[in-house]
């Protein structure tokens, strides 16, 4: 027995996806512009009405084949340079329009690079609508007998639409009747607007089909920008204040002399019940003509925000947004007012976009606030852009990215329609000259991505449940009403002819009781023909006041008659002369019109001269704030240069003082070095006059020697000849001063620097530096940076073939830059002597032959002077020059 098994929970169904044949790709369009001189080079060839081909130009570089690349896009139809404003129009908006009037939302925008023509195919010029002048006009043609009145249908300012009953609507009308209109009237349609009248030709008007003639309909409009990721309100109406000033055409404020200029507040995007995307508190209005609509979007068309670029004399510097909302109320069962419930009510949009252009700051040499402005523009384009990559990739390849809507003002306000609330529809507009070649290329390959994506195709709308053809019944209800009453006479002559007869009958007299009880009864037949008699004299009496009355009628009828002719022939003579006034005025009232589009025309161009005079007023007004900048920025350059100049000078002249007292300094020790110099040379040709001296003694005359034995420095020193030099030996016996030779031999840290090329002496003045000295054999930084003293021994060969060793010592110091430097504050000279040559050897034991403490010269060349070194202070040591230091024992540091 199987057990019943036990239900499990039902998985939350997923959201149903539309399904392939539910889907419309994104129609993109191409329009070329074009080129503004004949002669100009062209990188643009329309090839069929779907393609065009890119060539690159002359100046650009080629490709790794080094043949220019050529290379081809499609689009979903392609207008050339001679289609009109009212092909485009039937191609790519009045689909957008139909769907509207359908209660369909649509959004329509242009893209491309900065004066390729986004603004012309949007607005338009007088003479050649552009999209939207069209849509309207076209909106208008196919609703107009079916408009409700004003203020029957109501925003309720959140993205929503109320309903009010006739009395409502007629109190709120003389309300706004009262108060100072905002939104000029509708004007009549014998006598349209100059500007707009040459904007769509009559025979160009369209109309939709397949209106729902049992709705009433009515048309809000509203108009925004977004600038620099702020949205703004363009139709927003601020009371009158003398202080405060307005906006001019160029975007920026008309400032007067001691005011203050307060900007407009931004807007806030939110999300209504339904989660449609809107901009919170923005001014809808309600518009009952094409010309009443036109009139509101060139009001806010003045307050957009336009400059002057190296590539566009009026710029678009912020993205528009002009929103045609149709809201469509059923009637009621009888066909004759609006059904009062709001969920009734449907609520159609048609977004019409002009995107600003796409810059790059190195052509355009943006700076300051327009740097800044082409900034936000690029930013807001490529977030359009990473938004269409991502929903292609999430529909090719079946990924669940997220769109980066909120990146964007632009993206995040028509996210719904790539959602599925309408269709999508984009005009690429390309500029077929060279410079613009490499932006074209980025705009092709957009566009090409953009046909990839698929957007959900609109549900439609539920009616409601009456039955059709109701407002056509009621109205030939009214009709047959109206026939009828006027057949009868109406209703008020009828009741008056009754009321007369009832007066005429009560004026006869009564007539008397007729009845006849008896044969014989002589009263009752006499009384009532009496009766009868009278009451036939007063017939007869009326009869004739009736037939007087008719005569004179007919007589006074006559008289009109007559009257009337005469009227009527004089009727015809002024009618005559009528329709020759009429054939003046029509010709005056031609004129009028001509002279009125004139005046439009010219008043157009002084406000765009005056939106140029402007931007220039601002451009010049921004490079004489530069310049002082750069005038204030120079003198200070200057005066510091003055104070520099000034400085260096006393650097100059401290520094001049400085080395002055060195040179002496130096010169000084020069003389003492060479008098030194000088002095060794002497006690040389000495020490040479004394071995000559020695050499032409006979040797057979000298004593025969004992026993060797080393004569005493005291007993051997002979007096000798002073010469100019000072003299080298001291008098009386020989002092042993205990010398430190190096101040190496402090407490400080040292670097012992000896190249390795130097020799080794191996004598016995050397320097104690201590056991925690560093030493090293080329210049190191880490050395340094561990040591306060610095000793650099040098070795070069002197004039006579001797070895001179130079002890270099200085000071290490940090410098402001963080890197050390050392500072040389002295210089020990070093000297080895080269022992005599045999020859001039003497033996030990000649000492003894000297009595009485006689020596001779030759004593110079004994061990101990060949074994001593000469050593050489520096300037201003307390040892005097050619002082002999005899060798000991070197002193071991305690």
């Amino acid at each position: 027995m199987l057990r019943p098994t036990k239900p499990k929970t039902p998985r939350r169904p997923a959201p149903k996806k539309p399904s392939g044949n539910q889907k419309d790709p994104v129609g993109v369009y191409c329009r070329v512009r074009p080129l503004g001189v004949e002669d100009e080079e062209c990188c643009i060839e329309v090839i069929s009405n779907t393609t065009i081909q890119l060539h690159a130009p002359d100046g650009l570089k080629a490709n790794r084949n080094g043949e220019f690349k050529e290379t081809q896009y499609s689009f979903k139809k392609v207008f050339c340079i001679k289609t009109s404003q009212m092909e485009l129009f039937q191609d790519v908006a009045k689909p957008l329009v139909d769907d509207l009037i359908h209660s369909k939302n649509g959004l329509l925008f242009t893209y491309g690079v900065t004066g390729s023509g986004k603004t012309f195919t949007m607005t338009g010029s007088p003479g050649q609508g552009g999209l939207l002048p069209r849509s309207l006009d076209m909106i208008f043609n196919s609703i107009g007998p079916y408009q409700a009145k004003r203020f029957v249908l109501k925003t309720d300012d959140k993205n929503g639409m109320e309903v009010q009953n006739q009395v409502d609507a007629l109190l709120e009308r003389q309300k706004r009747e009262n108060q100072p209109t905002v939104v000029p009237k509708t004007p009549s349609r014998q006598r349209l607007d100059p500007e707009f009248a040459d904007m769509i030709n009559p025979e160009e008007a369209c109309r939709a089909d397949g209106v729902d003639e049992d709705s009433s309909y009515s048309v809000f409009v509203s108009y925004i920008e977004i600038y620099n990721n702020y949205i703004y309100d363009l139709l927003e109406e601020a009371p009158y204040d003398p202080i405060k000033p307005k906006w001019n055409g160029g975007g920026t404020p008309q400032r007067q002399p001691n005011q203050e200029f307060i900007p407009p507040q931004s807007k806030l995007l939110r999300e209504d019940q339904n989660h449609n995307m809107y901009v919170a508190g923005c001014t809808e209005v309600e518009v009952k003509s094409t010309e009443e609509a036109f009139e509101v979007f060139w009001r806010g068309q003045k307050k957009r925000r336009i400059a002057n670029t190296q590539l566009n004399r009026e710029s678009s510097r912020s993205h528009s947004v002009f929103i045609i909302k149709l809201a469509q109320a059923p009637l009621d069962a009888d066909g004759d007012n609006i059904l009062q419930d709001k969920n009734q009510v449907s609520v159609s949009q048609l977004c019409l976009v002009d995107l600003a252009g796409s810059e790059r700051t190195s052509r355009t040499r943006a700076e300051g606030n327009r740097l800044r402005e082409a900034g936000n523009i690029n930013q807001s384009l490529m977030t359009l852009r990473t938004c269409i990559e991502v929903l292609r990739e999430n529909q090719m390849c079946g990924t669940n990215k997220m769109v980066p809507y909120r990146d964007s003002k632009v993206t995040h306000l028509f996210k719904n329609y790539f959602d599925g609330e309408g269709k999508v529809r984009m005009v690429v507009c390309v500029n077929p000259k060279a410079d613009d070649y490499e932006e074209t290329m980025l705009v092709m390959r957009f566009a090409e991505m953009t046909q990839e994506v698929e957007v959900a195709r609109p549900v439609d709308r539920p009616i409601c449940g009456f039955a059709a053809g109701r407002r056509q019944k009621n109205q030939a209800f009214k009709d047959e009403l109206s026939r009828r009453l006027e057949e009868r006479g109406g209703p008020v002559d009828a009741e008056s002819t009754q009321s007369v007869m009832h007066q005429l009958l009560q004026n006869l007299p009564p007539l008397p009781a007729s009845e006849i009880t008896d044969p014989h009864d002589d009263v009752t037949l006499p009384r009532l023909i009496e009766v009868l008699e009278k009451r036939h004299k007063i017939r007869q009496m009326m009869t004739q006041e009736y037939n007087r009355a008719a005569d004179m009628l007919k007589s006074m009828l006559q008289e009109l008659d007559s009257s009337l002719v005469s009227k009527e022939n004089f009727i015809q003579d002024q009618r005559g002369q009528l329709g020759e006034k009429d054939k003046t005025l029509h010709s005056q009232k031609t004129e009028i019109d001509r002279l009125e589009k004139k005046s439009k025309m010219l008043e157009y161009k002084i406000e765009i001269l005056q939106k140029t005079t402007n931007i220039y007023e601002d451009d010049k007004r921004t490079l004489q704030q530069e310049l002082e900048s750069r005038e204030q920025r120079l003198q200070r350059e200057q005066t510091e240069k003055r104070r520099m100049e000034q400085r260096m000078q006393g650097m100059v002249q401290d520094t001049k003082h400085k080395w002055e007292k060195e040179c002496e300094r130096r010169v000084c020790a020069k003389q003492l070095e060479m008098q030194n110099k000088l002095w060794v040379k002497d006690e040389k040709l000495k020490q040479l006059k004394a071995i000559v001296t020695e050499s032409k003694t006979p040797s057979d005359q000298r004593p025969a020697p004992d026993k060797p034995q080393r004569p005493s420095r005291e007993r051997d020193r002979v007096p000798a000849k002073r010469s100019a030099s000072p003299s080298p030996i001291p008098t009386g016996p020989p002092v042993r001063v205990v010398h430190r030779r190096s101040n190496s031999a402090g407490g400080e840290r040292w670097v012992d620097h000896k190249p390795s090329s130097n020799v080794e002496l191996d004598t016995v003045m050397q320097p104690i530096l201590g056991s925690n000295a560093i030493k090293v054999s080329a210049p190191s930084e880490k050395a340094l940076a561990k040591c306060d003293k610095y000793m650099l021994t040098h070795q070069d060969l002197a004039s006579d073939g001797e070895i001179q060793t130079k002890l270099i010592k200085g000071e290490v110091f940090k410098t402001r830059g963080g890197g050390q430097a050392v500072q040389f504050t002295d210089i020990e000279t070093l000297r080895q002597e080269l022992p005599t040559g045999s020859s001039r050897k003497r033996r030990s034991s000649e000492g003894n032959t000297a009595q009485g403490g006689d020596r001779m010269e030759g004593d110079w060349t004994d061990v101990e002077t060949r074994c001593s070194m000469a050593v050489e202070m520096r300037a201003g040591s307390n040892l005097g020059p050619g002082y002999q230091h005899h060798g000991h024992q070197k002193r071991r540091k305690p």
